[in-house]
């Protein structure tokens, strides 16, 4: 199974410098994965290192806590996707989902999928399936299918814990439609992002891609 094409490289240390994004840009090409994921602050560096590959440009809004305003996630998006983004990981706000105000969550994602959509871009929506009962990672699965988002992605690797194989499990349980699923958070092993793909995952998000494709083991990162 080739991998490399699964992988989102990821890189969001609060201490990145451009030397860091640089490199993970430069490994990406390399590898060819799939995007390299980056705070909206490298997003304009990330797309003129990756200018002339097939490697998308990705960033996270909202991140890692999914508290700022629906209007500042926008804003955000906007601006990532005017600064090269093709993809936008979103984080919900899971204090609002946990309160049972659906509705609130549900506008927030249909906005940002409308901010995408109309510009032509994937949006992932981060529910951080760790601080989750099963009933509100089913409304989430809910939630994704109604407002057309493109994917539903467990963790931001900065929750209590990153994805586990379960999580995977109740998505394929309680998604209807054809959404895709992202892991992320954790993935460290060949073997392991084999399983999650195995179980439907179209993207992983991970800082140890070059490990996974390579067949050899990385245990000092969590993301």
């Amino acid at each position: 199974m080739k991998l490399n094409k699964y992988i989102d490289h990821t890189y969001l240390k609060p201490y990145a410098t451009e030397q860091d994004i640089i490199a993970k840009c430069q490994e990406a090409r390399k590898y060819d994965f799939a995007s390299v994921c980056v705070n909206p602050c490298n997003v304009a560096l990330v797309a003129r290192e990756l200018a002339n590959t097939d490697v998308k440009v990705c960033s996270v809004i909202g991140f890692p806590f999914g508290t700022h305003t629906t209007s500042i996630k926008v804003a955000e998006a906007i601006e990532a996707i005017a600064n090269g983004a093709d993809e936008i990981d979103m984080v919900i706000n899971v204090g609002r989902l946990l309160q049972g105000d659906e509705a609130y969550v549900k506008a927030e994602v249909a906005a940002l999928v409308g901010v995408c959509h109309s510009r032509g871009k994937i949006l992932k929506v981060i529910i951080e399936t760790c601080y989750l009962p099963e009933e509100k990672i089913a409304a989430m699965c809910r939630i994704v299918e109604e407002t057309g988002a493109d994917f539903i992605k467990t963790s931001t690797g900065y929750g209590s814990r990153g994805a586990c194989f379960e999580d995977i499990e109740l998505f394929n349980k309680y998604l209807k439609v054809p959404a895709k699923m992202k892991a992320s958070g954790g993935i460290r092993t060949t073997e392991d992002a084999e399983k999650y793909i195995a179980l439907g995952c179209a993207r992983l998000g991970t800082s140890n891609g070059i490990d996974i494709v390579e067949g050899t083991r990385n245990s000092q990162e969590t993301y």
